[in-house]
């Protein structure tokens, strides 16, 4: 499982004594409720799934893809016709992804019980797989891990509300993100988590600070 709340307070407070402009922002905004999955192979498939589509489309894409072939285990993705997973909205590109998981984990390859335990080496394994890229691999680590200092730098979102939390002048790239990053290790998973948690917000200097467990409807990683 993911950082809990806990674990997430700590670490943005010490983030807020590194940097006062995270101090700033977590006064305004208030902390964000923990990002959480299961770890395993389901929330890997249900990320595949769920790929470029909003936050309800994936939630009816997995209801129907169980209709269709039950349990989706890694037997059963593989078991399943082409003509069941077109059933279940999976296009061609997206069922060849799933069957590509499904090998990886029933073969033994792909062991999520035991990733490398190096951050960098862990995202090697995970986008060695079709359909996984770096975003996915490190948003699964993040949530369904708890990696603490995971860093999804090339996450639009987070580009943007990291440049509004630094006032920066300029539009940030994933290369100045991550440059940026550096003095917060080894807590920038939490500060990826209050990027997106800040980016939700419409104008967050100026509302009261937001309790953690407050639900927001803008569509960013769940």
């Amino acid at each position: 499982m993911g950082l809990d709340a806990e674990q997430l307070k700590a670490a943005l407070d010490e983030l807020a004594r590194r940097e006062p402009a995270f101090a700033r922002a977590l006064a305004a905004a208030g902390y964000p409720e923990p990002r959480t999955s299961e770890r395993g192979y389901l929330t890997l498939l249900r990320t595949i799934v769920g790929q470029q589509v909003s936050i309800k489309a994936a939630a009816a894409l997995w209801s129907k893809l169980l209709g269709e072939v039950g349990e989706p285990s890694p037997e059963n993705i593989l078991a399943a016709s082409d003509e069941q997973l077109r059933a279940a909205g999976l296009s061609r590109q997206k069922a060849a992804y799933a069957r590509s998981l499904a090998e990886e984990v029933r073969s033994g390859r792909l062991d999520l019980d035991d990733l490398a335990e190096a951050d960098e080496a862990a995202i090697a394994q995970l986008v060695a797989v079709k359909g996984i890229g770096r975003w996915s691999a490190e948003v699964y680590l993040l949530f369904a891990e708890g990696r603490p200092d995971i860093w999804p730098a090339g996450d639009l979102a987070v580009q943007i509300a990291i440049g509004r939390i630094l006032a920066l002048p300029e539009k940030t790239s994933e290369r100045r993100v991550r440059e940026l990053a550096e003095g917060w290790s080894p807590h920038r998973g939490a500060a990826a988590i209050f990027a997106w948690h800040h980016y939700k917000i419409p104008d967050p200097l100026r509302i009261r600070p937001r309790p953690a467990g407050t639900r927001l409807t803008q569509d960013v990683p769940k």
